[in-house]
């Protein structure tokens, strides 16, 4: 199973990596390849929201047993699972495959990090919209940056952290123990 993902990742970084060399002096590779993975999964996201709210559901509610959901919250939940398998794929294999957390810890963070996404840009769009009266696609646009650049650090320094590395003060430490002859 793992030969299929890295088969998968490698064919998708050599679509990214090809478009690369004009973004090269504006931004780092990582940087490119988060921007381009997301994009592509904000894509897929709308387009599975479309799909399943024009012609899996048609527009009518979804009756769950004991509760209706609305189309569009429907919709959205459906966008938001699809969206989530495929992201965590994409950061892990793709954009952050120098880390070296495990899986199970690398998806609890990840999934941690899209549901505080979704409450940010929930609660930004209200204030935006509602408070400042910003025109809602406007707002949207703004928030969403906001969002991004939020679940990007936020993925590099908590889902996909990688090892720390020793700095130059730990080393000359280290190496001072050594050379004293002290037990360590």
């Amino acid at each position: 199973m793992r030969q299929h993902f890295h088969s998968v990742r490698d064919f998708i970084l050599l679509i990214i990596d090809f478009f690369y060399p004009p973004f090269k002096k504006l931004m780092p590779k990582q940087t490119f390849r988060y921007a381009v993975s997301g994009a592509g999964n904000t894509f897929l996201g709308l387009l599975a929201y479309y799909i399943t709210y024009k012609f899996v559901l048609q527009g009518h509610d979804f009756h769950f047993g004991f509760y209706a959901f609305k189309a569009h919250i429907a919709a959205l939940f459906v966008s938001f699972c699809i969206t989530f398998v495929v992201g965590f794929f994409l950061m892990k294999y793709v954009v952050f495959d120098d880390s070296k957390m495990r899986g199970h810890v690398q998806m609890f963070r990840y999934l941690m990090v899209c549901l505080f996404n979704l409450v940010l840009n929930y609660f930004l769009l209200k204030v935006a919209v509602e408070l400042w009266h910003i025109y809602p696609v406007f707002a949207q646009i703004g928030t969403t940056v906001v969002v991004i650049f939020f679940s990007y650090m936020a993925q590099r320094h908590f889902s996909f952290k990688k090892a720390a590395e020793p700095g130059y003060l730990e080393e000359d430490e280290s190496q001072k123990i050594k050379n004293s002859g002290l037990p360590h």
